[in-house]
């Protein structure tokens, strides 16, 4: 069995440390599993990327050009759009690759034309890490269910126009995706449903596979010796809050936490919980959140990963739209209960009361009141660390999840050589 993962990046972002990993957990049950990537940052030789300096300053400008058009649209939303329409050389490198299986992750910033897909003519299997393959380019839909039918006005680029760029780039997509042997994978159940209700993947098959975690990496360490590590406090509860860019994109819902903080100052935790936010840098004009708050950058090494989830009391994940968050599942692993609100993927890691808290959606009281319910009873934040760990051992080690994809692999493989 060859397989061919495909990904812009390697090591950088959510869904390429979740590709990444199902990469290594494959090769690690025997199967031949290889990456290619528009930009590398691993050594792994097993990861294709460009070769040189030159490759590397291109492979950054396609991102950049693949946006170009949406310049056009001067009241758009901050958030991630691509359209994937630059012709490219990707589809030869998979086709020198010669794979059995081509399995498509996170494909945007240009890497791989929508075109191209049609042309790979092997079975294909996707993991979607956002809403990008079945909208007309945004990667998190927020409200609007355009996608259901053929994503006419667009709320995201303040257009109104029914035959604008999110018009065009869906039938594109229908266009040349129409017949492909295609198997669509969700990692929650909640993306699989949006999959299942779009006009483009109403007739693929959808599967529900988790993504997977190495248990003996993320595993609890001693809070005390964690927290002696990173400076932090020894006599305070700790919230952690992190993700890439996590301050600065609004999916992840910084404004939401800032006035739980602020709810949580007034209700006496001021001198007795901290929060340290990792993923963002500490801003020129911090603000003042009430609680006393600590800023630890971006974090890229998993060790350190370890011990920051293992220092922290609990975990605030308070995003507007998440598939299957690798921040939550990672904080579980290593024992640390996580407080999110009731939407997306969250349920698929959070059970409610058992081994987090789940909120109401966008409801500050409700997440205030869930980290304080967390980090106020000694015996049960020890009770739900126990089962934050036991949830992840149950349904989400890496090995479990590379073999379900192997089956799905092998299944493919028999039917077009049928």
């Amino acid at each position: 069995m060859n397989c061919l993962l495909v990904n812009t990046y390697d090591t950088e972002g959510g869904a390429a440390r979740a590709a990444y990993r199902l990469h290594t957990g494959l090769r690690g049950i025997g199967v031949e599993s290889r990456m290619l990537v528009q930009l590398k940052n691993s050594r792994d030789p097993c990861v294709t990327g460009p070769g040189g300096k030159l490759a590397r300053r291109l492979g950054r400008l396609r991102s950049c050009l693949d946006r170009l058009p949406l310049q056009l649209y001067r009241g758009r939303r901050k958030g991630v759009w691509g359209l994937s329409w630059l012709p490219g050389k990707t589809l030869d490198r998979i086709c020198g690759l010669n794979p059995d299986v081509v399995h498509l992750h996170w494909i945007g910033d240009g890497f791989l034309p929508v075109a191209d897909l049609a042309r790979l003519n092997r079975p294909l299997v996707w993991t979607l890490h956002d809403s990008w393959a079945f909208t007309g380019g945004c990667h998190v839909p927020y409200e609007c269910a355009g996608y259901r039918n053929s994503c006419l006005a667009c709320p995201q680029l303040g257009s109104a126009k029914i035959s604008g760029i999110p018009h065009w780039a869906w039938k594109q997509k229908a266009k040349h995706w129409k017949g492909l042997n295609l198997t669509v994978v969700s990692p929650s159940r909640w993306l699989a449903g949006c999959a299942r209700a779009s006009s483009l993947f109403k007739d693929v098959r959808v599967e529900v596979i988790p993504n997977g975690l190495d248990l003996g990496q993320f595993s609890p360490a001693d809070r005390g010796v964690a927290r002696e590590v990173l400076g932090l406090p020894r006599d305070k509860k700790i919230v952690l809050f992190g993700s890439v860019n996590s301050t600065g994109d609004p999916n992840k819902g910084f404004q939401f936490l800032r006035e739980a903080a602020e709810l949580m100052a007034r209700r006496g935790w001021e001198e007795k919980a901290e929060l340290v936010v990792f993923g963002s840098s500490e801003p020129d004009r911090p603000p003042h959140l009430g609680l006393k708050t600590s800023y630890l950058g971006s974090i890229r090494d998993d060790a350190r990963l370890v011990l920051l989830y293992s220092a922290a009391d609990v975990l605030a994940a308070p995003s507007i739209q998440e598939n299957l968050s690798n921040t939550v599942m990672e904080a579980m692993a290593c024992g640390t209960p996580c407080v999110a609100f009731d939407i997306g993927g969250m349920p698929d890691l959070i059970d409610h009361s058992h081994n987090g808290y789940l909120a109401r959606p966008f409801q500050v009281d409700d997440l205030a009141a869930g980290l304080e319910w967390v980090i106020s009873g000694h015996d049960r934040q020890w009770k739900l660390s126990e089962a934050s760990r036991e949830k992840v051992q149950r349904e989400f080690s890496l090995e479990k999840v590379a073999r379900r994809y192997l089956s799905i692999y092998d299944e493919m493989l028999r039917c077009k050589n049928a």
